[in-house]
């Protein structure tokens, strides 16, 4: 017998979204660079889309990190790992949503982020410095580049950011999701993993398709 082919379960499974860099299906890519080789194995970016992710201002997006002044390197980092997630994991099917705009006509909602990941990410950026709590849109890209958009005010995160949810939740206007679940649980997925273990998740992903 065959099964009747629905949008749950298995089809959710070990996909790339429709989305500007994204390759059309994940598959070995041997030579991701920096923070994106967790994904080396089964990966939905290119070795060129990983080297840019680890840009300043890469043409990706032409997205500046540093629009109120430089931003740390420790804080930097998780906006790195943020990008290689988005770009290279097969893992994110069941939170992939139609997004009807000029340079994706997919995008994530919802994802369940680990209780560590997002609140790592926190800290280590309070005293980062940014003028907009939603960095999906609102800029002024006149320049070509992002910058704040008039009367806004640069301040540090802590301030823009009470708290980590609100820091995962609204910077990409909902993509992540801030879960009390800890990193290991199989019930959120982790943006950081001991690339010895394997990937975790693949196991989350089964488990909410």
């Amino acid at each position: 017998t065959t099964a009747a082919v629905t949008g749950t379960g298995d089809s959710l499974l070990n996909i790339c979204m429709d989305a500007k860099h994204h390759k059309k299906a994940p598959g070995p890519e041997g030579e991701l660079y920096g923070q994106c080789f967790l994904w080396k194995d089964n990966a939905c970016c290119t070795a060129n889309t990983s080297a840019e992710a680890h840009e300043d201002q890469s043409y990706l997006y032409n997205f500046n990190w540093d629009h109120c002044g430089a931003m740390p390197e420790k804080c930097k980092r998780h906006f790195i790992q943020d990008t290689c997630l988005y770009e290279c994991s097969p893992n994110l099917g069941p939170w992939i949503d139609k997004d009807d705009t000029s340079w994706r006509k997919e995008r994530i909602r919802d994802t369940p982020l680990c209780r560590e990941d997002c609140e790592q990410w926190w800290e280590d950026c309070q005293d980062a410095v940014t003028c907009k709590v939603n960095w999906h849109k609102g800029w002024n890209w006149t320049t070509g580049t992002n910058q704040c958009p008039q009367g806004t005010m640069c301040q540090k995160f802590k301030y823009v950011f009470p708290t980590p949810a609100v820091l995962c939740e609204q910077i990409w206007s909902g993509s992540y999701r801030y879960t009390s679940h800890h990193r290991g649980s199989g019930r959120c997925i982790q943006m950081w993993w001991d690339p010895t273990q394997g990937n975790p998740n693949i196991a989350v992903a089964k488990y909410y398709a």
